[in-house]
C-alpha cells in the first residue's frame, strides 16, 4: 500500500510538473509576444509623429511664404502710392517716378561660398597635418587648397540659389 500511494504521488508530481512547465512556457512566448507588439507599436507611432511633424512644418512653410508674399505686395502698393503723391504733388510725369527698381531683400546669415569656404579649410587643415610629417607645413597648405575649393564649391550654390548673379 505504501508503494501504490508513493507511486502515485510520484507520478502526480511528474504530471503536475511538466505542465507548468508547458504553462510557463506558453506564457513566456505570450510576454514576448505583447513585448513585440508594443515596440512595434512604438515604432509606428514614431513614424507617424514624424509625418505629422513634416506635415505641420510644411503647412508653416507655407503659411510663411503666402505672409511674405502680402508683405511684398504692400510694399508694392504703398511704394506705388507715395510715388503717385509726391508726382501729383510736384507736377511732374509718371515716368521719372517709375523710373527705379524695387530693392530685392537681402539674403540674411552666411553665403554658401563663406560656408564652403570654412569647412573646406577646416577638413583640409586635417587631412593635410595627417598626410605631412610636417604637420604645420601640412596643415597650412591643405586649408589653403581645401578652403579655395571649397569657396568654389559654394559660390556655384550661391549662383543656383540666386544669392549672387551669374557670370554672362
Amino acid at each position: 500500500m505504501k508503494k501504490i500511494l508513493v507511486v502515485i504521488a510520484l507520478s502526480s508530481s511528474v504530471l503536475f510538473a511538466c505542465n507548468n512547465k508547458a504553462k510557463e512556457e506558453a506564457a513566456l512566448k505570450q510576454q514576448q509576444a505583447e513585448k513585440e507588439l508594443a515596440i512595434k507599436a512604438v515604432k509606428d507611432s514614431l513614424r507617424l509623429d514624424s509625418f505629422k511633424k513634416a506635415e505641420v512644418a510644411k503647412v508653416e512653410q507655407e503659411k510663411e511664404a503666402k505672409h511674405q508674399a502680402e508683405l511684398a505686395a504692400a510694399r508694392r502698393s504703398s511704394t506705388s502710392t507715395g510715388s503717385r503723391r509726391s508726382y501729383a504733388s510736384s507736377g511732374g510725369s509718371s515716368s521719372s517716378a517709375y523710373g527705379g527698381t524695387q530693392p530685392t531683400a537681402k539674403k540674411k546669415g552666411w553665403s554658401d561660398a563663406a560656408k564652403g569656404a570654412v569647412i573646406g579649410g577646416a577638413a583640409g587643415a586635417v587631412g593635410g597635418a595627417l598626410i605631412d610629417k610636417k604637420k604645420g607645413r601640412g596643415a597650412i597648405i591643405g586649408g589653403l587648397v581645401g578652403a579655395g575649393g571649397g569657396y568654389l564649391i559654394g559660390r556655384g550654390e550661391d549662383r543656383k540659389s540666386g544669392r549672387v548673379q551669374p557670370k554672362n
